[in-house]
Parts: structure tokens; C-alpha cells; sequence
């Protein structure tokens, strides 16, 4: 008994860091409540059984209704700009690029060097109010509903507006990254956008933290291909940025956050 109400303690405490920040690390709360990683895990695992979190590589993640993109934007905001830095380095002038909605791609967006001359089409508000910093970006914004959750316009209108687009590179978005099921989602309407935005450009671009490696959703966005480039952080399992280079996509390693 002592040991059931010890470990329903420590999900408790687990469940309202996710609500606090969104994500939580299994080394981390290993530390904090002084376990091994292995109870941290189970306890995990077990939350994730009863649709209490998202268990991604390392850790855990809030559900999709607990974390609005106001607090995904400021989670692992160093290792984001890391990865930012390592992905500017495929936008070239002159380009026609379409940004994906994501707290990682708004870093890539801030992350331009001033002068790269685009055209740079976003169905986020955030996205394209960075975008308008630069002088030599022209801004084209997707229209629709804003979904507040996703913090861009999906559905119906958007994926019209996107009819009108043949861009070089879509900078994408997604919420699980694995070498077998490619680039998956959580929201049906997101990914219904993706996949279109995907299809359309001539090249993809995902940036992707750690976390949602070998992570697989519910729906499907893109298979890995030689068209795309992959920004995986410093300290990506080799194991798996090997597996994904075997499905013919480009690596590129951002830094250590930080350095």
C-alpha cells in the first residue's frame, strides 16, 4: 500500500510539472524524487496507459489540451535556437519558403540573417509577425481560423490558400519523428494542412528536438525520403540518426544549446 500511494504521489507531482511546463525529462525527475530512471519510466508508462501524458523518447509530454503553444514556445527554447541556427543554413536568396506552425520553426524564422532576400508564406500569426522584422522578406499569411491550440490557421480555407503556392522548401512541423512511420501527428486538421504543404514544396525541412524522436502519433504527415533534410540536436542518438539517413534524408547536427 505504501508503495502504491508513493508512486500515485509522484504522478500526481509529475502530472503538474506537464501542466507547468509541458514536458518533463525521465533523467530529471530521477534526480528530484531521488529513484532510478527505471520507476520513473513505469510511472510514465503508466500515466501515459490512462491518457494522463504523451510519453516521448527521455520523457513525457503534456496532452495536446494542457499545453497551448504559449508554453510550448517557451520550452527548451536554447535547444530550439541551436537547431534554428543549423536549419537557416538551407534558405538560400531568392527563395519561396512556406514555415509550418511550431515553436521551432518561429526560432528558425527569428534566426534569419538580415538581408536574405525571400518570399516566406506561413499560416501562423507568430510566425509571419518575426517574418516581418526582416526588410527583405516579402510576408504572404495563410488565412482561416486560428486553431488555439496549434496557434495557426487550419481547415477548409487555409488549405485552399494554400492551392496557390509551388515553394522551394516547406520548413515543417511535427510531433513524432521515427525512421518506420515517418512524420506523424496528434491534431487531424493540423496534419491534413502538413501533408498538402508537404506535397506541394519542392524540398521539407523539419527541425526536430530530441523528444519527439521514435515518437509515433496517430496520423500519418510524410514518409522520409531523399527530398527531405533533417535538423536533429548535438546529441541525437547516432543509432537513430542513422536509421533515418538510411531512408535516403539529409542529417544536419545543429551545436550543443549553448555553445
Amino acid at each position: 500500500m505504501t508503495s502504491e500511494l508513493l508512486s500515485r504521489e509522484r504522478q500526481d507531482a509529475i502530472r503538474a510539472e506537464l501542466r507547468r511546463t509541458g514536458r518533463v525529462l525521465a533523467g530529471d525527475l530521477a534526480r528530484a524524487f531521488k529513484v532510478s530512471e527505471d520507476t520513473i519510466r513505469r510511472d510514465l508508462r503508466d500515466m501515459a496507459a490512462a491518457g494522463l501524458c504523451e510519453r516521448v523518447y527521455g520523457g513525457a509530454l503534456a496532452l495536446p489540451a494542457e499545453q497551448p503553444f504559449s508554453v510550448r514556445t517557451g520550452i527548451s527554447r536554447g535547444r530550439k535556437q541551436a537547431l534554428a541556427k543549423a536549419a537557416i543554413s538551407c534558405l538560400k536568396d531568392g527563395m519561396t519558403v512556406f514555415v509550418d506552425a511550431g515553436s521551432t520553426n518561429l526560432a528558425i524564422v527569428q534566426a534569419i540573417p538580415s538581408g536574405l532576400s525571400l518570399t516566406l508564406a506561413t499560416n501562423m500569426p507568430a510566425i509571419a509577425t518575426a517574418a516581418l522584422e526582416h526588410a527583405s522578406i516579402e510576408v504572404i499569411t495563410i488565412g482561416g481560423r486560428i486553431d488555439r491550440h496549434v496557434g495557426a490557421a487550419i481547415g477548409a480555407q487555409a488549405e485552399r490558400d494554400l492551392e496557390m503556392l509551388r515553394p522551394d522548401l516547406c520548413i515543417l512541423g511535427a510531433c513524432g519523428l521515427d525512421p518506420g512511420a515517418g512524420l506523424t501527428g496528434l491534431v487531424y486538421d493540423d496534419v491534413a494542412f502538413k501533408k498538402a504543404a508537404a506535397a506541394r514544396a519542392g524540398s521539407v525541412l523539419v527541425a526536430c528536438t530530441s523528444d519527439k524522436l521514435e515518437a509515433v502519433h496517430p496520423f500519418a504527415i510524410a514518409s522520409l525520403s531523399d527530398r527531405m533534410t533533417l535538423t536533429l540536436e548535438a546529441d541525437a542518438p547516432d543509432a537513430i540518426a542513422t536509421r533515418l539517413r538510411q531512408s535516403g534524408a539529409n542529417i544536419l547536427r545543429a551545436e550543443r544549446a549553448g555553445s
